[in-house]
């Protein structure tokens, strides 16, 4: 696996300051997307186990809420088999930190079932994330006053009480607008 960029102190993409990992490849090609480069599979670096190391670190301090998982496409099968072992282990070495995710696949019909998306390690994946946005980018939908997320079919979705309710149940974040886009401030 290859990565486009690692933002370390990122509040942007998710809850609090993060660390935010963009891995590379995408098989979507959402139309506006902001991240076209990271669609090709190998822009940028290599994934490396010193990498992992250094992203792992980065949570060690306190005031830094979790990691991000963006791209390019983090389910794409290879990229989730690649980043298996570092959500384990952050989940292992700081079980208060959050994870995020952000994927164009729908976490219910194309995560939870046979598709392009699926692999046999899918469902451990899942496991590991605590909070996914779902979703392609729908330029048509676009709303810069959504919290976290860039077009309004995208859902913010608490994976664990999904995966235990069986069935999607939103974060209460899903519908949280920015006022400070609202507002011009």
């Amino acid at each position: 696996m290859y990565y486009g960029n690692i933002k370390y102190y990122d509040i942007a993409n998710g809850e609090g300051v993060r660390t935010s990992l963009f891995v590379s490849g995408c098989t979507h090609h959402c139309k506006g997307c902001f991240n076209e480069e990271t669609w090709d599979f190998h822009y940028g670096k290599p994934y490396t186990k010193e990498i992992e190391d250094e992203i792992v670190k980065s949570l060690d301090k306190d005031f830094i809420n979790g990691l991000t998982l963006l791209g390019g496409e983090p389910m794409e099968p290879a990229n989730q088999k690649a980043l298996l072992p570092l959500v384990k282990r952050v989940k292992e070495l700081y079980k208060d930190k959050t994870i995020w995710c952000y994927t164009g696949y729908l976490f219910d019909s194309e995560l939870l079932s046979p598709s392009r998306a699926y692999a046999p390690w899918t469902r451990e994946f899942l496991s590991y994330i605590d909070i996914l946005v779902d979703g392609e980018f729908k330029l048509a939908l676009k709303d810069i006053t959504l919290r976290f997320k860039g077009s309004s079919n995208q859902r913010i979705i608490d994976v664990h009480k999904s995966l235990k309710e069986g069935k999607v149940v939103l974060s209460p974040l899903n519908d949280k607008k920015d006022k400070s886009t609202i507002y011009g401030n």
